[in-house]
């Protein structure tokens, strides 16, 4: 339990601006194994980082005057607390993907691109119009029901956070591993650490049917799954393999499309 606990806030030091500092971070400690041993918890981040999102949501949608504009207002509103508490990691992540990919039809010239700190029109325009969908998507289902809004919020990151796994997984790391963030975590993912990434999953799935048992989760989860098989062929077409901006974009597009899929299938 205490090796559960120090992996679960070593994964949330590295994924949220939320401080881990002084003595806890002292117990915490770090290491490469630590960190690989984190990736398991990813999903648990996605417990922290939705959950903290959806009380934004759902404390703007209560203060907020009953007008038509209330829910795209508090639709933004939890869209920059989660891009705040994450730093925008998985943002950046999806922009120095398309720039890289967009930038270049030849791998290493799209790796090299992915380094560059500078974002470019590929990447601007991915990051706007994900950042648009988001904020869409949230507002409609808003719309349709301030308890579905808020659950779905909760879930989607639970869930987008779960579909990286399975990159890591089956694919290798590739980049510059040396300088790179992610490889220390990318290394490997043992089968334990996938289980217990899925429980992380299973558990949100499991009390957000119990909450709203009528809303179609399992096509919300298909169609992030669709993303997920997406994301796994252009990597490996493009790239043979992941870098950590691939992670990211890959959690990007999975909470787009869970949100769809809610959207489309919610009667």
């Amino acid at each position: 339990m205490t090796s559960f606990v120090r992996h679960f806030l070593l994964a949330l030091q590295f994924f949220t601006r939320i401080p881990i500092t002084g003595r806890l971070a002292a117990w915490v400690g770090f290491s490469p194994a630590m960190l690989r041993a984190s990736a398991a918890h990813f999903p648990g981040v996605g417990w922290v980082v939705g959950g903290l999102s959806a009380a934004v949501l759902y404390g703007a949608l209560q203060l907020l005057p009953l007008q038509p504009a209330a829910p795209w207002v508090a639709a933004i509103g939890c869209t920059v607390f989660s891009v705040m508490l994450t730093g925008a990691f998985h943002e950046d992540g999806l922009a120095d993907l398309a720039d890289g990919l967009g930038g270049s039809a030849q791998r290493e010239r799209a790796l090299d691109i992915m380094k560059d700190s500078r974002i470019g029109s590929y990447g601007a325009i991915a990051l706007v119009l994900a950042l648009f969908a988001k904020v869409a998507l949230i507002a409609l289902l808003a719309q349709m029901g301030t308890t579905l809004a808020v659950v779905a919020l909760f879930a989607a990151h639970v869930t987008s956070r779960t579909m990286p796994l399975f990159i890591i997984r089956t694919l290798p790391h590739v980049g510059d591993t040396a300088q790179s963030k992610s490889k220390p975590l990318a290394e490997s993912l043992s089968n334990a650490g996938l289980i217990a990434g899925v429980a992380w999953w299973a558990l949100a799935l499991a009390l957000v049917s119990w909450w709203l048992p009528a809303a179609p989760w399992a096509i919300a989860v298909s169609v992030s799954v669709l993303g997920l098989a997406w994301m796994w062929r252009l990597l490996n077409r493009r790239l043979q393999g992941f870098t950590g901006d691939g992670l990211g974009a890959t959690q990007q597009l999975c909470e787009v499309l869970f949100y769809l899929g809610l959207a489309l299938f919610m009667r």
